[in-house]
């Protein structure tokens, strides 16, 4: 499969069809992925624990919301977390020690050499200030800088990479861990409730999750949770991590395995909906998430839009013939999607949701999708059927030829059918989730509603309007192109 870039925030021009042979028609099709939230929308919500705390709810009550059958328990004696840092070239300074060796000079940079046979040499300034056996432990009395990585509490654990290169882990109490985690995963401006919820999540994961491999137990980025180390720790954070010290998230006197993520959508997943194939979790079921939407949260909601032909090149393979859609089949307790069809002309083929999140490279798995087909086809005379027509004052023109127009490249068509009819807006849409279309016409620089059409069982709709000027459909709250009769 061929790498895919990520399409959210991108609006890209509809592409024109073909037109069937013998026809004077001009056609033009959008394609739009409408959706909500960001992540696997699995266990805590991290907007949504924004929004129960500006509604006042403790650490504890937005924790138990999320992570149902569970209770908060104290975790003793506090283990040490060893996270992987960096595969490859390694300096440092604000070392004492090698393996117990404390002749390291603290202000000094040092840099380590893989030299084979299971050993690294530390060298600085060009002199060489021995070679040891790995694993090779690194320790200070304060902090370790790691150039061009940071400082870290605690010390580093050095092995070969397999590739000539050092494995470098940070080794550290579990509460110095959880310091760096907080910030690199929710602001530090967010209320203490949301920071202390983050706080006993974050440091139940990685207690929880089991070790990634042998040698380290979580990865410093989002296939673990984000960690900073020192770089990452603010005054509100590590006040977090202090007021919650030791503190974890139980089901069954049992760490639980805290997923959070960043936005719903509103309304949270179970676990096996998304990670399909897995069991399912007793405190990780889809819940409502009312308060989503706070913080001026930007993953709410959002749509791709592209044209039919790009969202084909995007499928291809899992039609036949001419891409029509895609048509949602079954979705969770919240509106991801565990299965959908993608529908060809001549063939159609079932997708996972989250195959279909890959291949767009969107946000989640909380999407729908929309096809609308807009087109105009000369002829004389005639009106359309099944509209409420324009009830703007403006006069219809009585010329009997007819026109079609678009602007920009954008996809709908507006046709003048002869003095009788006025002119229609015409088009398909897939897949028909509601018999109803609305059309707008752009009046003094605002969209104002004019006319209503119905859908027929198969998607197609015409409606009449009376007056030149930009118009758009609005189909089942999306919006398409804008066209404009002249």
């Amino acid at each position: 499969m061929r790498a895919r870039t990520r399409l959210i925030g991108l609006v890209i021009a509809g592409v024109a069809l073909g037109a069937p042979a013998g026809a004077l028609a001009s056609s033009k099709t959008s394609f739009t992925i409408s959706g909500g939230g960001f992540g696997h929308g699995i266990g805590m919500s991290q907007y949504g624990a924004l929004g129960f705390s500006l509604h006042h709810y403790s650490d504890s009550q937005i924790l138990h919301h999320y992570y149902e059958n569970t209770t908060i328990g104290v975790l003793k004696p506090a283990p040490e977390i060893t996270v992987l840092l960096d595969d490859g070239g390694l300096s440092f300074s604000g070392a004492t020690e090698a393996n117990g060796w404390d002749k390291l000079n603290a202000s000094r940079k040092y840099g380590a050499l893989n030299v084979g046979a299971g050993k690294i040499e530390l060298i600085s300034g060009g002199k060489s200030y021995g070679t040891f056996r790995t694993p090779l432990r690194i320790t200070d009395r304060g902090e370790i800088d790691v150039i061009g990585l940071g400082k870290y509490r605690g010390g580093l654990v050095l092995r070969p990479d397999g590739s000539g290169g050092i494995q470098t882990v940070n080794r550290l109490p579990l509460e110095d861990y959880v310091r760096g985690v907080i910030a690199a995963e929710m602001p530090s401006s967010w209320p203490a409730a949301a920071l202390e919820a983050q706080a006993i999540a974050a440091r139940t994961y990685a207690v929880a999750s089991g070790a990634v491999s042998a040698d380290y137990d979580v990865y410093p980025d989002t296939r673990s949770q984000m960690y900073g180390g020192v770089s990452a720790e603010t005054t509100a954070t590590n006040k977090a991590a202090a007021a919650t010290a030791g503190e974890i998230v139980e089901h069954s006197g049992l760490p639980a395995v805290t997923y959070f993520f960043s936005s719903s959508g509103g309304y949270t997943e179970s676990i096996q909906n998304v990670w399909l194939g897995t069991s399912p979790t007793a405190w990780l079921k889809g819940v409502p998430d009312p308060y989503d939407n706070s913080g001026g949260n930007p993953y709410y909601r959002w749509k791709v839009k592209l044209s039919l032909t790009s969202a084909a090149d995007y499928l291809r393979g899992l039609y036949s013939g001419t891409l029509k859609g895609i048509k949602v089949l079954k979705t969770g307790v919240s509106p991801r999607v565990i299965n959908a069809e993608v529908v060809g002309t001549k063939g159609s083929t079932d997708v996972s949701g989250p195959e279909l999140e890959q291949l767009f490279g969107t946000m989640s798995t909380y999407m729908s999708f929309t096809t609308v087909t807009a087109s105009g086809t000369i002829k004389s005379g005639g009106t359309g059927t099944g509209s409420t027509s324009d009830t703007s004052t403006t006069t219809t023109p009585t010329s009997t030829t007819t026109t079609t127009s678009t602007t920009g490249g954008q996809g709908l068509i507006a046709r003048k059918v002869g003095s009788q009819g006025g002119m229609e807006v015409t088009g398909d849409v897939f897949p028909v989730v509601s018999r109803r279309v609305t059309v707008q016409r752009l009046v003094g620089g605002k969209w104002v509603t004019v006319a209503h059409g119905s859908v027929s069982s198969g998607g197609a709709y015409t409606v009449l309007v009376s007056a030149f000027g930009s118009y758009r459909v609005i189909y089942g709250g999306t919006v398409g192109p804008t066209v404009t009769v002249h």
